[in-house]
């Protein structure tokens, strides 16, 4: 259960829908309720950005449309249809789960009606860094429901810290997992750099921008990934910036971004704070690129000396600093890409957590 939409992707839902697959490989047969937001008039009328096109996969079962709604210093995509309600009641009835895992189980409205509407075994992930702007009221108005949940896991130290006081007991921390590409190399890369994430402020892409500068007369590029586009190019505007060496992609699907991460020298992460734990960092470890992220608690937990370095968040010099260092010495280079592929293949690869997360439902089930 996702309370955000499948049409507009994100790190709960790429985290979930990997989940599902991972699940699905270790003999377990799971289905996704999630908003979407079929392409169309009305979803462009609702939404500034364009979603994923086609429909969702069989896998997946839709409730309602989603809006967008501030929090957490990001913009989230929430299903808050009343419809929704009645079709998740019809799911259950008609799905007949063994057992019910709910991601963020206090963001509004699909994660704490499941908890209110299911009956049975039910475990539920904690996502988030810091604090967010819809729990203080979500907290007295429905957090009882919590009692209901039977196994609780966090995906990083700092995602249990800050469930912990709203929501105490044990948590099992099962890291966000990531799928591993064959074939990959970290040496004899394209002379260029990624920046992979949405334009929400906290992604710190300004921060990036602001220290391109100083890097593009070296002849490197800047793939700016997942951002939207026109944003992009009105954040330049505004930063009084060009566009030279920059190239914006824009939304991206899964495959372009493990084929771009691949042929990348390194992935830049400069978010400003309010990251549990750094998805996309893991994402460039498993394409064995070495990452230059900001020295904050969530990707301090990832980013180790060996497979990349840490600046302080919201100092673009710095960060020009770092890049070019790392950029001008290719065997260290390469060498860290090396020692991250290996970090995302002995901590991070589904597989692994895929069994811990088969465990934990095995041991909610027998009671």
């Amino acid at each position: 259960m996702v309370p955000y939409s499948w049409s507009f992707g994100g790190g709960v839902v790429d985290h979930a829908e990997a989940q599902a697959r991972a699940l699905e490989a270790v003999g377990i047969e799971p289905r996704l309720l999630i908003g979407n937001d079929p392409p169309g008039s009305f979803s462009r009328v609702l939404h500034p950005r364009q979603g994923r096109p086609g429909p969702p996969p069989s896998t997946v079962i839709p409730l309602g449309r989603s809006v967008i709604v501030p929090g957490n210093g990001a913009l989230s995509n929430l299903v808050l249809s009343p419809r929704a309600v009645p079709q998740m009641r019809r799911a259950f009835a008609r799905e007949r789960f063994d057992l019910v895992h709910v991601h963020e189980p206090l963001a509004p409205m699909l994660s704490p009606a499941a908890l209110a509407l299911w009956d049975g075994p039910a475990v539920a992930t904690f996502h988030a860094a810091g604090d967010s702007s819809w729990r203080r009221f979500a907290e007295p108005l429905w957090g009882f429901l919590l009692d209901r949940i039977d196994l609780r896991v966090a995906v990083s130290e700092q995602a249990r810290l800050a469930a912990s006081p709203f929501a105490p007991g044990h948590y099992e921390v099962i890291p966000n997992g990531v799928e591993i590409p064959d074939g990959v190399d970290p040496r004899d890369r394209a002379d260029r750099i990624v920046f992979a994430g949405r334009h929400d402020p906290r992604k710190g892409l300004p921060v990036l921008l602001r220290a391109w500068p100083r890097l593009r007369g070296s002849g490197t590029r800047l793939r700016v990934l997942g951002a939207d586009a026109l944003a992009v190019r009105l954040l330049l505007a505004r930063l009084r910036l060009s566009e030279e060496g920059i190239d914006i992609l824009g939304y991206v699907g899964d495959d372009t971004l493990t084929e771009e991460l691949a042929a990348a020298k390194l992935l830049v992460a400069p978010s400003l704070g309010n990251e549990s734990f750094g998805m996309t960092i893991t994402r460039a470890f498993a394409c064995a690129a070495p990452v230059v992220a900001s020295d904050i608690p969530g990707y301090r937990e990832v980013v180790t000396e060996e497979t990349g370095a840490l600046v302080p968040p919201g100092d673009a010099e710095a960060l020009a600093e770092t890049i070019a260092a790392l950029l001008a010495d290719e065997p260290a280079r390469a060498e860290r890409g090396r020692a991250a592929r290996e970090r995302a293949l002995s901590e991070y690869a589904w597989p692994l957590l895929a069994r811990r997360l088969a465990d934990c439902y095995e041991r909610v089930l027998a009671g």
